[in-house]
């Protein structure tokens, strides 16, 4: 073999080997480069996601006054959602606003364990009504954990509200999501309580909320800051400041909400009736409830907050009417009570014969 000849051999086998190299990098870089661009699709989907939820699919869902189709969308959207937050930034606002409703929906299902366990204990059902109460005490234990990961987010978005200062509102929808939140805190509590277990929800958190409300426009919302400002004053003792009186806010706040069609302060107004004891105040909270739906029309841009409202009103009166007369209110009765006095005139018969 010459040496030209020898020349042309080692320069083929090297640019064989380069060949094989050349080929490796080229799948390794198109393997890492699927990852890539994987990342940014999956990232890219998500904050388009998110930006259309918040701008669109909040505003629709808080417009519609189909509470049933609200709560399926949550419990059912949920992970899909929120699980974008493993590629870009938490969603933590749309998680708030998902929780919070996914908690409602879980709440729903204990309030209806307890009218059936209420139901069983009329008929003297035991075994019924202890089994409709330990259904219920699980369905309340699922909404304190949907609640508190709702709080656990507010936090995360807006900081702790007794660690940080107000937070800059940059829309009504911030500000909102807020409010939202701060409920969400108090649910959470509420709900672990009736659940009879613990899931860490801070104890103090009543008086966190309460403080936190004065970062809100009460006139912009309906009244609703200052009326949960009141109930944890009328249900905390000691929290009341000198000189107020939580149960005259409370009215003012009533309202304000029904001028405005968003009469979430019933609600409040009815829960701190129910932890003193006034059954008289509470009655009377229903009755003004049931007339305002008459007088004044939900907001429309806040139809489901005030359809949400009048659902827990409903509740309420359900447990009344259940305890004394073993059903629900009667379908277009909202605002009566079983022993009420019949306005009609009562015909003498007597002197007709």
């Amino acid at each position: 073999m010459t040496a030209i000849q020898q020349i042309f051999q080692r320069t083929g086998e090297q640019l064989q080997r380069f060949r094989g190299v050349a080929a490796g990098v080229a799948v390794s870089v198109a393997l890492s480069g699927c990852g890539v661009v994987n990342h940014m699709v999956y990232k890219t989907t998500g904050d388009v996601m998110q930006g259309f939820a918040k701008s669109h699919t909040m505003p629709y869902l808080l417009e519609s006054g189909d509470l049933a189709m609200g709560c399926a969308m949550s419990e059912a959207t949920s992970p899909l959602l929120l699980s974008f937050g493993r590629v870009t930034a938490d969603p933590d606002q749309l998680a708030v606003m998902l929780y919070l409703t996914a908690g409602g929906c879980a709440e729903e299902e204990a309030r209806e364990h307890e009218l059936q366990g209420l139901m069983a204990l009329r008929s003297l059902e035991s075994e019924m009504a202890q089994d409709a109460m330990i259904r219920q005490k699980r369905a309340h234990a699922l909404a304190a954990q949907r609640y508190f990961q709702a709080w656990q987010h507010h936090n995360a978005f807006y900081g702790h509200p007794d660690e940080s200062e107000c937070p800059d509102f940059d829309a009504d929808m911030d500000e909102f999501v807020y409010m939202a939140g701060l409920l969400t805190g108090l649910q959470a509590l509420a709900a672990e309580i009736q659940s009879t277990s613990s899931i860490g929800v801070p104890k103090n958190i009543g008086s966190v909320v309460a403080r936190a409300t004065s970062c809100l426009n009460n006139e912009k919302w309906w009244g609703a800051p200052m009326a949960l400002r009141a109930t944890v004053w009328a249900m905390i003792p000691g929290a009341l400041p000198e000189g107020e009186d939580a149960f005259q806010r409370l009215e003012m706040a009533d309202r304000q909400g029904e001028e405005a069609g968003v009469r979430l302060s019933h609600v409040f107004h009815a829960m701190a009736a129910m932890n003193k004891g006034d059954s008289e105040r509470l009655r009377g909270v229903i009755r003004n409830h049931a007339d305002s739906l008459d007088a004044t029309p939900s907001n429309q841009e806040w139809t489901m907050v005030d359809k949400i409202a009048t659902q827990m009103i409903v509740s309420i009166s359900d447990r009344m009417w259940m305890e004394n007369t073993g059903h629900r209110t009667p379908f277009g009765r909202l605002g009566t009570f079983w022993d009420d006095q019949s306005d009609a005139e009562v015909m003498d018969l007597e002197g007709l014969l």
